[in-house]
């Protein structure tokens, strides 16, 4: 018996205004660093989800290691235009050749094909409307530009 391959739905686009990194202290202990960094707002757009980021309520616990590699683990809450609240939670994953991590550290905008950045969300919702997304997994990809990460994001069928 087969299994079924999984397909991806595009969801939203997902652009992201971050603040200053907070550098969380002791980190440099496990052999990078911990920095938590606030969310300040932001958008989200497709072809039946669009709204707002809410800026007071989210932050990114991100754990660079010593050769650039970034942990994400981001908790946010999004706002339909409908007004709806979604929570929105993921981990992910940016890596790639050491003079891309290093120009991206150094706030450069770098071509999203010269890394991976992967990220795995879940969402939780109390809106009649939006239950289906209590039951679902999905996906990201993304681009860190300088002003803040942006995702295409897939739930995954």
């Amino acid at each position: 018996m087969n299994l079924p391959a999984p397909a991806l739905e595009f969801l939203f686009r997902l652009v992201i205004e971050v603040g200053p990194p907070l550098m969380a202290s002791g980190a440099a202990a496990r052999g990078g660093q911990l920095r938590v960094v606030p969310l300040r707002g932001g958008r989200f757009e497709g072809p039946s989800l669009r709204g707002e980021v809410l800026g007071s309520a989210g932050a990114d616990w991100l754990r660079v290691e010593p050769d650039g590699t970034a942990h994400m683990d981001v908790r946010l809450v999004l706002r339909t235009a409908e007004g709806e609240e979604v929570f929105m939670s993921y981990t992910g994953l940016r890596t790639g050749p050491a003079e891309a991590l290093a120009r991206l550290a150094a706030g450069e905008a770098v071509d999203p094909a010269a890394y991976y950045f992967r990220t795995a969300i879940r969402f939780e919702t109390a809106a009649p409307r939006l239950d289906w997304m209590n039951r679902v997994l999905a996906v990201g990809t993304g681009m860190r530009p300088p002003e803040g990460p942006t995702y295409d994001v897939y739930a995954v069928r």
